[in-house]
Parts: structure tokens; C-alpha cells; sequence
């Protein structure tokens, strides 16, 4: 049986992939019809800011006794 901890990390790692990996693709469609190289970059950092925000919001503010640990 898996632990809480470990179901958290497994969570993390999977919010980071998801979220660089939609918003690269959608960067790469826009790179696609506008016909630049720049957009997938783009989108990759955007999903990887926005995976870190979501996962701060999920384990780090819900419950700020976690911090010390």
C-alpha cells in the first residue's frame, strides 16, 4: 500500500509532465499556423509555471504545517 507521501509525489511529478506537455503542444499548434519557432518554448515554461503555482496551491498552502518538514 502506497503512503500518502508517496502518492503526493507521484502527483507532483505527473502535474509537472501534464502541464509542460499541454501547454508545449498548444504552444507548438500556434507555432504551427503562425509559422514561428518560439511559441513551444513558450508554452513549456508557461505549463511548467503553472504546474508549480497549482502545485503550491495543492500542498503548500493547504496545509502550511507541512513547510518545516
Amino acid at each position: 500500500m502506497a503512503s500518502k507521501d508517496e502518492g503526493a509525489f507521484w502527483n507532483i511529478i505527473s502535474y509537472l509532465i501534464a502541464g509542460m506537455g499541454f501547454w508545449g503542444a498548444a504552444g507548438a499548434l500556434l507555432d504551427n499556423f503562425l509559422k514561428t519557432q518560439i511559441f513551444v518554448f513558450i508554452g513549456i515554461f508557461l505549463g511548467l509555471f503553472l504546474s508549480i503555482y497549482l502545485i503550491w496551491v495543492r500542498y503548500v498552502r493547504s496545509d502550511p504545517g507541512n513547510l518545516g518538514k
